[in-house]
């Protein structure tokens, strides 16, 4: 019996070439530096125009939309952060590692 991804891992893929899902929704979170934002503060020239969101604060490419399904809130963004680079971040009370 295969185990199902979970959802911060099933999420990444709506990280990369996401400028249509991006433009579709209505708030934007970035799982390196924990931001949320609106999809029209993302300037897609920068650093490369590849359709990949680039975080506007951080300058990751770590950006997911609401378009995805997936929640934007700070807790799923920082359990994204854990498991993709491998360590926690505090979130009020919660502690992301994993």
């Amino acid at each position: 019996m295969s185990q199902k991804e979970p959802d911060y891992v099933r999420a990444h893929r709506h990280s990369l070439d996401n400028q249509e899902e991006i433009e579709r929704s209505e708030r934007c979170g970035c799982f390196y530096c924990l931001a949320i934002f609106s999809p029209e503060e993302i300037d897609w020239t920068a650093p490369v125009d590849d359709g990949t969101a680039w975080c506007p604060r951080c300058g990751i490419d770590s950006v997911i939309g609401a378009a995805s399904g997936y929640p934007i809130t700070e807790e799923f963004l920082g359990e994204m952060y854990a498991h993709w680079f491998g360590q926690g971040k505090i979130i009020g009370e919660v502690n992301c590692i994993l």
